[in-house]
């Protein structure tokens, strides 16, 4: 999305209005045959957060490598990649609230993320001045609404062919030869209909997206990796249409997740990275969107984190507490290969998620930023 980018929080507000109180997901065989419906509300609602941290596999934690490259679809050999998205909710350019990012936590980002909708051509002049920027270069991530102002079914029934086709040929002028990201319609979940009319259902989307990419390889782009970004609302990864929203391993490169937490103690989603990456409601047989990732065998990506400032009063210590974990917990995921925050200082609720929302919040992400595992040559 661009820099007005719609918030999940919101999002899962109107929602919760449309859409019933769905009931449990199907059986487990059918909730591991695809992608879940993924993260990030931090919507503050009158209770606290009910749902659970669902416990992880037990393997050896990740430990920093030396010497790590990335192959073909972006997986580092080592180690994990590090960026961010900058800016939102801003009016300020996405590069430069990008470089006054890295500046604040003492780390280049080895991926740059932007969003784009509709008509919009990229990467763009700015963007691709990023990638390449002497001694800095960076891995472009963009997200595509392809079907922004239509539908998903008519999407996928050929009506913006025209619009893939003009993006196809963008990329093959402009930037053809060096790797680079995109999810096709990040975060679904809230757009879905169950009406089989709507042309917005789950199966609408996932036909949509192989459409989308199957019609771009077709028109000779080779060189997006294309990655499935999800939110992780629990009551949609408990849906019925959950495991239809997924394209296919054929189509899909990296699967994603978009999640955030709260630092306001027993506030709505309040927990630690574990429980960023794998919250339940511990009532359905949904068990969490990091155990479900490992069953589709490809590189996990957590494409947006953050951790919420406190929304009431508290102790400027409790946002640092949640990052001073961050790094030992997420290297006891070792599936996760890449890392993007998302960084703004007020959201559509007005909810702080800024590095350094406070001196205590900052000291704490430099030093997760500083960590050796983020060492990845993207060999530019």
């Amino acid at each position: 999305m661009t820099h007005t980018r719609q918030n999940p929080i919101s999002r899962v507000a109107r929602r919760a209005i449309s859409l019933a109180v769905v009931t449990v997901a199907a059986s487990a065989g059918i909730a591991l045959a695809a992608p879940a419906a993924m993260a990030g509300s931090g919507a503050e609602p009158t209770s606290g957060s009910t749902s659970k941290t669902a416990p992880i596999p037990a393997v050896a934690p990740a430990k920093p490598g030396t010497n790590c490259t990335v192959d073909a679809k972006l997986v580092p050999s080592c180690n994990v990649l590090w960026g961010a998205a900058a800016g939102g909710f801003s009016e300020t350019p996405r590069d430069q609230a990008l470089r006054e990012w890295e500046a604040k936590s003492g780390r280049t980002a080895s991926i740059y993320h932007t969003y784009h909708r509709g008509d919009e051509m990229f990467p763009t002049k700015a963007e691709i001045a990023m990638a390449n920027e002497t001694g800095k270069p960076r891995i472009l991530f963009t997200n595509w609404k392809v079907g922004y102002n239509t539908k998903w079914g008519k999407v996928a029934a050929g009506e913006q062919n025209a619009r893939i086709d003009k993006l196809s040929a963008h990329i093959k002028a402009n930037y053809g030869k060096d790797k680079f990201f995109m999810a096709v319609h990040h975060e679904p979940e809230n757009d879905v209909s169950t009406d089989p009319k709507s042309q917005m259902t789950a199966k609408d989307y996932a036909n949509m997206v192989r459409y989308t990419i199957k019609r771009m390889k077709a028109n000779g782009v080779t060189n997006v990796v294309f990655v499935m970004a999800y939110m992780n609302v629990e009551k949609w990864n408990d849906s019925p249409w959950w495991a239809d929203l997924y394209p296919g391993n054929d189509v899909i490169d990296w699967v994603a997740v978009d999640s955030y937490v709260n630092a306001q103690p027993k506030g709505f989603h309040a927990g630690d990275f574990t429980y960023l990456m794998n919250r339940t409601t511990g009532k359905s047989k949904f068990n969490g969107w990091y155990n479900w990732a490992l069953t589709t065998n490809k590189p996990i990506m957590v494409a947006e984190w953050a951790v919420y400032e406190c929304k009431k009063a508290c102790s400027p210590a409790e946002k640092a507490k949640i990052h001073a974990k961050i790094v030992e917990q997420m290297k006891a995921m070792p599936a996760i290969k890449a890392m993007v925050a998302f960084d703004t200082a007020s959201d559509q609720q007005g909810l702080d998620m800024r590095i350094d929302s406070t001196s205590q919040s900052l000291a704490s992400f430099k030093k997760i930023a500083a960590d050796p595992i983020f060492n990845v040559n993207i060999g530019r």
